[in-house]
Formats: structure tokens, sequence, C-alpha cells
């Protein structure tokens, strides 16, 4: 086990290594960030002192090896917090979703369940999240439109994040309960006599539960990896929209730390 721990460890460190590089090189052929920092009466003196001050002057490799020394900056926890906030409320809808339309294949809970599914996988998330700004925090006024001002700024950005992992939580969920109700050891369970709530929410739960767990980890590093609009949409200071800043601006050591820093979360998640 400590072997096969060690072993992902390294590998995960040379994709890492591999991918600072690339990004490193590719920020660099976006063009010079110094027309976007400076005004359009800036002189070639104040060229020549922005990038000495900047460290542009150096070569490649100075810069680069400076890139990894300060590579992790940003406010990375808001971020994890509102993609665990995600991952909950994902989980919380996709459990009984996904299990109610198994059980009840064929019915209106299992259509009214697929159309929930197409939904949370066809609507972009940034319309989903300006729907709800102008509904539930513009005309009803129940939540807060953006910003972190306590527990119910996490509603609104949560949900709209969440949204799509909900429908492909309940459909992967759906998939393992047909399978497992059709199983030998269910219709076993039954012949006995275990009463139809046990079977569901123990024997079969269980057994189904196995892909959705391998595919958590994946899902939570999507839920990271596009909190980019969700974050730009509510105003969220996170990860998500400090690399939109940063793009905008062509600020290579942010866009290269987002990029490195996100990189590290889906290693480490996934190893």
């Amino acid at each position: 086990m400590l072997r096969f721990v060690l072993s992902r460890l390294v590998q995960s460190l040379v994709a890492l290594a591999i991918l600072s590089v690339v990004v490193f090189v590719l920020a660099r052929t976006t063009g010079d960030p110094l027309h976007l920092i400076l005004p359009m009466s800036a002189t070639e003196e104040d060229y020549a002192y922005a990038r000495r001050y900047l460290g542009l002057d150096r070569p490649y490799v100075e810069q680069y090896l400076s890139f990894v020394g300060k590579a992790i900056t940003g406010d990375f926890g808001t971020s994890i917090r509102l993609a665990t906030f995600a991952m909950a409320v994902s989980l919380l809808l996709a459990f009984p979703l996904g299990v109610l339309a198994a059980v009840w294949k064929g019915t209106g809970i299992d259509r009214a369940a697929q159309v929930i599914a197409v939904l949370g996988q066809s609507l972009p998330t940034f319309w989903v999240a300006i729907v709800l700004i102008e509904v539930v925090a513009g005309r009803l006024q129940w939540l807060p439109a953006g910003g972190i001002s306590g527990p119910a700024s996490y509603v609104l950005p949560g949900f709209t994040l969440g949204w799509f992992v909900v429908a492909g939580m309940m459909r992967l969920l759906r998939s393992g309960m047909l399978e497992v109700l059709d199983s030998e050891y269910v219709k076993l369970a039954r012949v006995k006599g275990v009463i139809e709530p046990r079977v569901v929410w123990v024997h079969a739960l269980k057994n189904a539960l196995i892909p959705v767990v391998t595919f958590a980890a994946i899902y939570f590093s999507i839920l990271v990896t596009t909190a980019i609009v969700v974050e730009t949409v509510f105003a969220w200071p996170g990860l998500g929209r400090l690399a939109y800043e940063g793009i905008s601006s062509r600020d290579f050591p942010v866009i290269q730390a987002v990029v490195l820093t996100t990189a590290a979360l889906v290693a480490v998640v996934n190893l």
C-alpha cells in the first residue's frame, strides 16, 4: 500500500513539473503584459523599468525558477469551501433522486428525475447563476446576490456550482441501483422477508454507491476547476475569480499559480 501511494505521489509530482513548464511557456505566447499594465502614454524608459521591476528582462530559466518558488498563491481556502458546500448540496439532492428514480422506474418520479438530469447537464452555469440572482436575490430578496457576508452567501453559488454534478451523480446512482436491485442477493433478501425499505436503503444502496464514490473525487475536481464562472458571477474572492482577473490582465505569476494550484488539488484528490 505504501509503495502504491509513493508511486502515485511521484507520478503526480512529475505531472506537475511538466505542467509547470507548459504553463510557463504558454503564458508567454499571449503577448506582452506591459501593454495592458502601462498607459498609452508610457515611454520606452517606462517599459524598460517595468520589465526590470517585474523580472521580465531576466533569462527564461531564471524566470521559471522564480515562478516555481512563488507558485502557490491566491485565496485557495474560499474556493475549497465553496466546492465542498457544492458537493454536499449535490450529494443531498442526487442520493434521494437517484434512489427514487430507480425504485419507481418508468413512473412520473423517474421521468421527473430524468428531466432534472437533462436540464442539469444542458443549462449553462452562468445562465443558472444569473436566473438565481434575478429571482431569488433580486425579486424575492431571500438570499444575498454575491460576496461573502455569512452562511447564506454559500447557498446560491453552491447550488449553481453543484447543479451540474447533481445530474451526473443522480444518473450514475440510478444506473447502479437498477443493476443492484436486479441482482440475486437482493432477490434473496426479498424472499427471506426483508422489508422493502431495508432492501433498498441498506442492501442495494450500499453496493450501488461504489461507482459513485469512485467518481466523487473526479466530480470534486470538476467543481474546483469550473468555479471560475460561479465565483466571477457571484463576486466571490476565490481561486476562480483570481484566475479570471489574472487572464484579463495577463498577470503571468497569477495565471501560473492558479493553474498549478488547481492541478495540485486535482492530483491530491485523485491519489
